[in-house]
């Protein structure tokens, strides 16, 4: 008998609650900068996820854009340049892209879902690329008026016969165990298909993948305000900034070095070598507070105030409401096996207690202990017949 194995996926709530190591606490004495750092820090080792705030730090903003292109219907012609110039291009993530083809781009005009749709639409579907991240374009299909684009092979893996066959209890098409991870952009025109070409298909695309940059530190930037991507383009490391910001800023350290001192752990990132300018950025958790610069013939010039004009990055904080959690004042349920609607013992249930056998000559005693056979005295043994 042959029988076909399918996985099951089970849906598991995870709330994880993990203690930094650093637990001293800062002294009171401290600047208020230094303080807000180690806070920042300390929250940032206790996280638990949650749908509304797994979501908070997911960048919405959306600004149309304003691309011309000939308006007359795509030819034969052009539907083969887009094929041949567009698949295989690789760009970055612009924002965060949903593992799920649900994205509907309106040719220089608005993107679909909402804020708050796009929100939960990542939430229930997963990530298939962050901010930064390399996407390429695996597959282009023509749909009337619209471009239908897939990123990083897709939502859907491709459809294989060998999915409904069974083998010696295997499955074969999922002996590779390859997963969609891709994303679908559907891009839509008004009035149909026009004779757009490949550049202006990647500025038409542009809120979503930058094709522009070439890394990945560059693509990132442009999401960040104004003060933060002015820094980052001049190589200047100032004190808030993450580490992310740090790399796309001067990129990987020459050197690391992991001390603590009275006010915690820190990890510190040196840049060049004399007789070079060297640069000490010293990070506690994911922010930087402190920055040093020694320049030849210079004094060296420390930087440990904030310098991101009020701006801070989204900590690593998740949030979960517990269906056990109650309300200030209210007194939490004991944790319990039952299932809901079933009855305790306090409550009427039909449920009873175990009945341990008593002693009748025990029993005014509450001893409450089983009867025990009487000790057979010596008249009482009886030698049983002997067979010759």
């Amino acid at each position: 008998m042959t029988t076909c194995v399918r996985s099951l996926s089970l849906a598991v709530g995870l709330v994880m609650v993990s203690v930094g190591a650093g637990g001293q606490a800062a002294p009171g004495a401290q600047d208020g900068a230094k303080d807000g750092a180690q806070a920042a820090a300390a929250k940032s080792e206790v996280f638990t996820v949650g749908e509304r705030s797994a979501t908070a730090g997911i960048n919405t903003e959306f600004t149309p854009t304003h691309v011309e292109f000939d308006e007359s219907a795509l030819s034969e012609r052009g539907r083969r340049e887009l094929i041949r110039d567009l698949v295989g291009e690789q760009g970055f993530a612009h924002r965060v892209l949903p593992q799920a083809a649900g994205l509907t781009l309106q040719a220089n005009g608005n993107l679909k879902p909402g804020p708050e749709e796009y929100k939960k639409l990542i939430y229930e579907k997963g990530t298939s690329a962050g901010p930064g991240d390399r996407v390429a374009i695996t597959a282009l299909e023509f749909k009337g008026d619209r471009l239908v684009i897939d990123l990083n092979g897709g939502p859907y893996l491709k459809h294989r016969f060998l999915r409904h066959v069974s083998i010696m209890g295997a499955d074969p098409a999922y002996l590779d165990g390859k997963e969609a991870t891709g994303s679908r952009v559907v891009l839509v025109f008004e009035g149909g298909l026009p004779e757009v070409t490949a550049p202006e298909v990647k500025a038409l695309l542009a809120p979503v993948v930058d094709f522009a940059a070439k890394k990945g530190e560059l693509a990132y930037a442009d999401t960040l305000p104004t003060p933060v991507k002015s820094a980052i383009a001049s190589h200047e490391v100032l004190v808030g900034m993450n580490h992310r910001m740090v790399l796309a800023a001067l990129g990987a350290p020459e050197s690391k070095v992991r001390e603590q001192n009275g006010e915690g752990r820190y990890e510190e990132w040196i840049y060049g070598h004399q007789p070079q300018t060297v640069k000490f950025v010293r990070f506690v958790g994911d922010r930087v507070s402190l920055v040093k610069i020694a320049e030849v013939g210079k004094p060296i010039a420390v930087h440990d105030q904030d310098e991101l004009a009020g701006y801070l990055p989204p900590a690593p904080t998740r949030e979960i409401s517990l269906a056990d959690r109650v309300g200030e004042g209210q007194k939490a349920s004991a944790p319990t096996l039952l299932k809901p609607g079933e009855k305790t013992l306090e409550t009427g249930d039909t449920q009873r207690k175990v009945q341990v056998p008593v002693d009748p000559t025990s029993a005014g005693n509450g001893s409450g202990h089983a009867p025990t056979a009487p000790a057979k005295t010596p008249d009482q043994f009886v030698a049983a017949p002997s067979v010759m």
